[in-house]
């Protein structure tokens, strides 16, 4: 009889969710050390931030969640940060995919990542109380809400002393933040609270998105075996930076206790990396249901602030983005992640660095292994990043920029005509829609989309590229990539 592990895995499920902090936009790294800089800054950036009910109409962030299709936001006039436009007066904060969720709640959320004592998060006893019940009542993440508070609580008297940092809402103090001050934490920069935030705010997003997983996907966190995390976020001490837990934290948080994890870590790529590495321990047979995870970026919030001051605008990058994703043996409806020898897109080290080169790697070498021409795939999905942050910072419309360098690869290789270029990209493309979180709108945004359209019957087959900017580390001039086909099941009866 043949085995399961040479059949394709499947992406069975995915969620999608965001999380509205815009008073932890002022740690962010470039306000942070603007702040430090010039203080009147932190009370311009304060003034332009964002209202959750207007961070929820944003249409680029309702179709993150699944409320809008690609094609439906591309339909909408610009400018999308004017409250509403284009969607419904009062849009809902839940969507197909997952939830946009309030500052407030999230602060609840924190404060049960921590696992030290003392705290490293602490909110008030008024906030503890008001926003655990808020939690509470949650449908979907009622699970993570704390019990009651001892009397001891002194975070009130640290911030005061500016020993801790505080935790707002508009200008209302929630709680704060200390850093590791245990003999062996007390003199580590890398345990400090600002870096220790950090990491708490990747565990608490990433543990939101894994929660709506499994509640998408209607199982218990019992029955998750693997939980790769692909961030690009650090998490370690002086001697050893970076050097993960990241995934078995969010595990611990969600009670995924039959699972083991590790961190897969490839700058924007890392998703991509993970949900291949996940989908060769299931072709592998080696588990049964992996759990890809990716929690937000605190160091991006307020990476664009400048630009949005400069032009009277609010500040749009306020939200952490998260993702979650399950990967499991084929099953017959879920589509299919190719991974049959070369069918995965990767940029050798030996390969040239420009885009060109680096796309050549990524869509037209997988795709002769699969037996495909560039125009069999309906959908390319690479950076996704929302326009309206890019265009705004100077940096354009990124992924229309990637789409012309696509389209161009597939006139050089003789598949379409220069003249074919702007209905190529018509077809194949969509409008960018992600926050501004690195690893996040690294084309795994469209995995919502792409699954229900092929559930659907409405789209056959959908490549995701991802580069990575491995020269960030300051160790190599290279970049990376990683690409694969998600193809509806075959067995999937139309």
């Amino acid at each position: 009889m043949a085995s399961n592990a040479f059949l394709n895995p499947v992406i069975r499920n995915c969620s999608q969710c965001l999380v509205h902090v815009p008073d932890l936009a002022v740690y962010g790294s470039k306000p942070r050390r603007e702040i430090l800089k010039d203080s009147k800054i932190e009370r311009r950036l304060v003034a332009s931030l964002r209202a959750f009910d207007h961070a929820v109409g944003y249409a680029p962030n309702q179709t993150y969640i699944g409320n809008l299709t690609p094609d439906q936001l591309a339909a909408i006039p610009r400018p999308w940060y004017v409250a509403d436009e284009g969607v419904n007066t009062s849009p809902p904060h839940v969507g197909p995919f997952g939830e946009i969720v309030s500052q407030d709640l999230f602060y609840a959320i924190l404060e049960r990542a921590n696992v030290l004592t003392p705290a490293l998060v602490e909110l008030t006893a008024e906030s503890h109380e008001k926003l655990n019940a808020k939690l509470r009542g949650h449908p979907v993440l009622a699970g993570l809400a704390g019990g009651d508070v001892g009397s001891s609580m002194s975070i009130e008297a640290e911030i005061e002393a500016e020993t801790a940092l505080p935790l707002r809402t508009g200008g209302k103090l929630r709680g704060g933040v200390r850093r590791d001050n245990r003999s062996e934490g007390r003199e580590d920069a890398n345990l400090d609270a600002a870096t220790l935030l950090e990491g708490l705010c990747v565990k608490a997003s990433g543990t939101i998105a894994l929660q709506w997983l499994l509640h998408r996907e209607g199982i218990g966190p019992e029955e998750i075996d693997y939980v790769i995390s692909c961030g690009e976020e650090a998490a370690g001490d002086r001697y050893q930076r970076g050097a993960g837990g990241i995934a078995k934290s969010i595990g611990e948080m969600c009670g995924c206790v039959n699972a083991s994890g590790m961190d897969v870590k490839n700058f924007c790529a890392g998703p991509a990396s993970a949900l291949v590495t996940a989908g060769a321990l299931v072709k592998a047979g080696l588990y049964r249901n992996v759990a890809v995870v990716a929690g937000g970026s605190l160091a991006k919030l307020g990476m664009k602030f400048e630009a949005f001051l400069e032009r009277g605008m609010p500040v749009l990058d306020d939200c952490l983005g998260a993702t979650a994703f399950l990967v499991t043996a084929d099953d017959g409806v879920s589509p299919v992640l190719r991974l049959e020898p070369g069918a995965v897109g990767l940029a050798r080290i030996g390969a040239s660095t420009s885009d060109q080169a680096v796309y050549r790697e990524l869509i037209l070498k997988p795709l002769e292994a699969l037996g495909l021409r560039m125009s069999d795939v309906d959908k390319y999905a690479p950076e996704l990043h929302n326009p309206e942050i890019m265009e705004h910072s100077g940096s354009g419309d990124v992924v229309h920029k990637n789409y012309r360098i696509i389209a161009a690869l597939a006139v050089m290789d003789d598949q379409i005509t220069k003249a074919e270029m702007p209905s190529f990209i018509e077809r194949i493309g969509m409008v960018g829609f992600a926050p501004t979180q690195g690893h996040i709108p690294s084309a795994v945004p469209y995995m919502g989309h792409a699954l229900e359209a092929m559930r659907r019957g409405e789209l056959r087959r959908a490549m995701f590229l991802c580069k990575a900017s491995l020269f960030l580390n300051r160790l190599t001039e290279l970049y990376d990539g990683v690409s694969f086909m998600l193809e509806s099941n075959s067995k999937l009866k139309s």
